[in-house]
């Protein structure tokens, strides 16, 4: 406890009354505000303040003290009586006001007490407000990394996840969208390299300007070009990147046309295998070339289901060793997943639960980067609205 007092006699009397009350503090004492100010002792849980010092009287010692201490509580124990000071010493951020002469027994090592366990709630509730306050910021980003998917046609139906690694407080980079326009189904997922919330910021930026341009009917050379200026314009760092995966898919004629930028292509799921969607290598990642960004026409079977999904899922590591999942080993954990789960279409978020499960099992705890899936399908012989 630090007390800033300039007389002997009570500041021995502090030190009597203390060492009854909360036996085994320790004080440190300083005489006049200037040495309080100029050094004060490092991991001080209490200050004890008289208001007339050699070089300052009144109120304005305790918000200077404050000013220069942070958030140790402070005491106020002086002569004067004077109750609008008492009033004006708590709104300058003391804890409470103890005359001398005017002391209970015991009462100052109360009041001590009872300044630092508030101060404690204090510091509590501000962490919970915080913690709150992140919790929503974190719930504002997902908002925009994973919006609700635009889709009305009733013959495709549509599941995705989310899950940022849980080693990390904020969200990373991974994004995904879907939306109608132009008699199409348009598909999208990327990942911003990095995984803080700069990088989540960037992510939502892109999934928003990628709804916009297709919403607005552009063609996929004009969103990946548009797509690649916007990023060049948002990017923060210059070897930051992004890979995307862009999926335009024609329910009535069974197609999809598929452009890949530095990232994974899609699983197309097949009664209960799943293989590439597409043996075309990809362009460059968004930052890291101009492209171009060719476009693959795919034949989907009569009863189709697409997984797009980052590479969080595929780069975790099995068990302590270093060899990784893959690609390889995604597909045979989707495809025991189908096997066992014949209804799994009427279920299709609690197939990428229990995928997100046997992923994690195999890498022995949660995953270390963020990892976002989108699964689309078809209800074969339901008509157009």
């Amino acid at each position: 406890m630090l007390l800033v007092e300039d007389d002997d006699g009570d500041a021995l009397l502090v030190r009597d009354e203390l060492a009854e009350t909360l036996p085994g503090c320790e004080v440190v004492r300083l005489r006049t505000l200037a040495d309080a100010l100029a050094q004060p002792p490092e991991g001080i849980d209490c200050v004890v303040l008289d208001l007339g010092l050699p070089d300052t009287t009144g109120v304005q010692t305790v918000a200077r003290l404050r000013a220069r201490l942070g958030g140790a509580p402070l005491v106020v124990l002086t002569g004067l009586a004077d109750e609008s000071a008492g009033i004006a010493a708590v709104q300058a951020g003391a804890q409470d006001y103890l005359v001398k002469g005017r002391l209970e027994p015991g009462q100052l090592g109360r009041s001590i007490r009872y300044a630092v366990g508030r101060r404690a709630t204090e510091e509590a509730e501000r962490e919970l407000l915080l913690a709150d306050a992140q919790a929503r910021e974190v719930e504002r980003l997902e908002r925009g990394l994973a919006p609700s998917p635009l889709l009305a046609d009733p013959r495709v139906w549509s599941a995705s996840c989310n899950r940022p690694g849980r080693r990390r407080a904020l969200l990373g980079g991974d994004f995904f969208d879907l939306v109608e326009g132009g008699g199409s189904l348009h598909a999208v997922i990327g990942d911003v390299c990095g995984h803080g919330a700069d990088e989540a910021a960037i992510g939502a930026v892109m999934r928003a300007t990628w709804r916009a341009l297709r919403l607005a009917g552009a063609t996929q050379p004009v969103v990946l070009e548009t797509l690649s200026q916007v990023f060049e314009h948002e990017r923060h760092l210059p070897r930051l990147f992004t890979t995307l995966c862009e999926l335009e898919l024609d329910p009535a004629r069974r197609r999809a046309r598929l452009v890949t930028a530095g990232h994974p292509p899609p699983l197309l799921i097949d009664g209960t295998s799943a293989r590439r969607l597409s043996g075309t290598r990809p362009g460059p990642a968004i930052g890291l070339g101009e492209g171009p960004w060719d476009a693959q026409t795919v034949e989907l079977p009569e009863r189709w289901a697409i997984l797009l999904y980052t590479d969080g899922i595929i780069e975790g590591r099995i068990g302590d060793g270093p060899q990784r999942l893959g690609e390889d080993g995604l597909r045979e954990i989707l495809a025991e997943r189908l096997d066992a789960e014949p209804q799994w279409r009427e279920r299709p978020a609690a197939l990428l639960d229990g995928l997100l499960d046997a992923v994690e099992n195999l890498a022995a705890g949660p995953p270390v980067d963020d990892i976002a899936m989108l699964l689309i399908g078809n209800h074969p012989g339901v008509p157009p609205r």
